[in-house]
């Protein structure tokens, strides 16, 4: 495993990492969560990530449970939680959803510290911009939350580059804790926000990336080229919004060409993909998703594809999908 700074701060972060979106309590118990938090430890992985609302609250429930029953010490690992949607999204639920307003950002973190079964998390995100809630407000809120702490480093994810920088230079000017790292979605097919938007914060503000759906949620890996098959992610309920971009019949005849370049180095499609995002300098993690060991592990052998991507190997690719990115 390889390592790498959370932008400008002293934490280390595994190159890969492990994420529990649509996973846990979906496909995942305690037990299997379990099982591949151990073998993911045992790889070298040592960030886990969550969130509030992935699954209601539980897909912190069942990552709380496994790494109680691990008994891991608490400097051996990092674990993450994000803001933003809230877990009650029935009747006059106002200050409880989507918001990054103090009250509810105040008493969101104590929900998840208690389901996770934590004192506190190592990174906390605001999981998408509010527009409705002034960001001063929400850098006090979030700055506090580090001071009391329940948190060690806070970011976001999904914000622009313009919002990113007037929430540093807030905590800045007030000498509050500042964002260090935001959470993007990058891979193949979309690149824009990582590669151009936020260029000019990575020197600027020290910004890390810690990336999510290397995979384009599946499409990368080839097994829609032919529809959704069962007991695929496309396939879950709740999960209809990915169907039509995991069947675009332009992106998977590219997939089709990115599984011959993958041949000839010798990997899968999701491997190439996988560590085509790792071998992004200004990415600190790329979070990798798993409903079962062996997917797992063959996400972790992307590292070895990693060195092998030489300038000529990265034009290929680029030739193949970067006419399709975003």
């Amino acid at each position: 495993m390889h390592y790498r700074r959370l932008g400008r701060s002293g934490l280390q972060l595994s190159l890969l990492s492990l994420g529990s979106w649509v996973t846990y309590h979906n496909q995942v118990d305690s037990r299997a969560a379990r099982e591949m938090l151990a073998a993911a430890m045992d790889a070298g992985v040592n960030f886990f990530d969550n969130a509030e609302a992935y699954a209601r609250g539980q897909s912190e429930v069942v990552m709380g449970e496994a790494i109680r029953a691990l008994k891991w010490p608490r400097l051996n690992y990092v674990v993450s939680t994000k803001f933003f949607w809230g877990l009650d999204r029935e009747g006059n639920a106002i200050n409880r959803r989507d918001t990054l307003n103090r009250k509810y950002l105040m008493q969101a973190i104590d929900g998840s510290l208690s389901r996770l079964q934590l004192d506190f998390v190592d990174l906390v995100f605001c999981h998408r911009p509010d527009p409705n809630t002034p960001i001063e407000e929400t850098v006090w809120a979030m700055s506090d939350m580090i001071t009391q702490g329940k948190a060690l480093y806070w970011g976001t994810s999904e914000w622009s580059a313009a919002d990113i920088r007037s929430a540093w230079d807030i905590a800045e000017r007030h000498h509050l804790h500042k964002p260090v790292m935001e959470q993007p979605q990058y891979h193949l097919f979309h690149r824009q926000r990582v590669e151009q938007e936020y260029a000019p914060l990575y020197e600027a503000i020290g910004l890390g990336l810690t990336t999510w759906s290397p995979l384009a949620s599946g499409l990368l890996t080839g097994k829609y080229r032919s529809g959704v098959p069962a007991g695929s992610r496309g396939a879950l309920q709740g999960m209809g919004f990915l169907v039509d971009g995991l069947t675009d019949p332009v992106k998977n005849a590219a997939v089709a060409q990115l599984e011959g370049i993958a041949e000839e180095l010798g990997c899968s499609v999701a491997q190439l993909a996988i560590a085509w995002v790792a071998r992004q300098p200004q990415v600190s993690t790329v979070i990798t998703g798993a409903s079962r060991l062996e997917q797992l592990q063959a996400n972790l052998d992307a590292l070895q594809v990693v060195d092998q991507l030489t300038p000529d190997w990265l034009a290929r690719i680029d030739a193949v999908t970067r006419p399709l990115a975003e």
